[in-house]
């Protein structure tokens, strides 16, 4: 038996930034995710790496991080590798973050992306992330696809 499951293909380190809990806000320039409000999201490892160092620039910066709790963080999001659906997590509410925002509501909402520079991007609420027993090796796709999770690997 499997579960369908709508997916996304998420760049290290996002991915496993989002599977460990400390990204608990996705940022696209569309509103990919509004269809899935209240709904389970699968997370796919893309092969390749997000371009940027932004995020190392929040977990150091604003979060507090040190270097060896970043590269813990680093080997926990590489734990199955690339190019696999690891993990579910919960989709919430989208909105457009305005391009105005105060200084303190801008910056927690950069902690909780891990990423810099969100005004005019669409925001979306990720809850109660959970890594698959074990990784499921699949090709990933452009924007939303579906993908079929044998129920033996669901958490």
């Amino acid at each position: 038996m499997s579960v369908e499951v709508c997916c996304l293909s998420f760049r290290q380190p996002y991915a496993g930034l989002v599977l460990d809990g400390v990204k608990t806000v996705e940022s696209r320039w569309r509103p990919l995710l509004v269809p899935l409000e209240n709904k389970t999201l699968a997370v796919h490892i893309a092969q390749r790496d997000w371009e940027g160092e932004e995020w190392r620039k929040v977990l150091s910066g604003t979060l507090g991080m040190n270097q060896a709790q970043i590269q813990a963080l680093l080997e926990s999001g590489e734990k199955f590798g690339r190019g696999v659906v690891a993990g579910l997590v919960d989709v919430g509410r989208t909105w457009l973050c305005p391009t105005f925002l105060q200084e303190e509501e801008l910056q927690q909402l950069e902690q909780s992306a891990i990423l810099i520079g969100l005004q005019e991007k669409y925001l979306t609420h990720l809850s109660n992330p959970r890594w698959l027993k074990q990784p499921l090796t699949t090709h990933g796709g452009r924007d939303l696809w579906t993908v079929e999770i044998p129920t033996e690997l669901l958490p």
